[in-house]
């Protein structure tokens, strides 16, 4: 058993639809991480009657390795509805989770996000952020010896 097919079972874990109240929608979207050390993080979509309040799946995976282990670096991470990944974009997390991944961490660029499961086709998050906006902020860090 691979990396991937690791993420995807324990991500598959937490695909349950459900309504958790009359307002609130959730486990529609999954999503399963592997950090920096190797540990396995999972998180499940969360929608509410009210956008700002609604997580993604991504975020929530990430929280969940951030609060349990201050880890801040993900190697691969992959998401999904009721199938794997399968190309054409699916699978791809939205624009403010690619935006709070490249903020979390510099290293989260090089990242490999799960595209088309069967064919093991991953992506960066650099590739899916081609000259992102906050790289020059990290480069003043560095020359700050921050």
């Amino acid at each position: 058993m691979d990396i991937w097919e690791k993420l995807y079972l324990r991500a598959r874990e937490e695909y349950h639809p459900e309504d958790v109240s009359p307002f609130v929608y959730a486990h529609h979207v999954v999503c399963a991480l592997e950090s920096e050390n190797g540990d396995i993080y999972t998180g499940f979509c969360i929608e509410s009657c009210s956008g700002v309040m609604n997580l993604c799946a991504e975020r929530v995976a990430v929280l969940n390795m951030y609060v349990n282990s201050g880890q801040t670096v993900i190697k691969r991470m992959i998401a999904f509805c009721d199938e794997p990944p399968i190309g054409e974009g699916s699978g791809m997390p939205c624009g403010a989770c690619r935006e709070f991944l490249m903020q979390l961490s510099l290293k989260n660029k090089d990242m490999e996000i799960m595209v088309d499961y069967a064919k093991r086709e991953v992506i960066t998050l650099e590739e899916l952020l081609p000259k992102w906006w906050g790289m020059e902020r990290y480069k003043e860090e560095r020359n700050a010896g921050i």
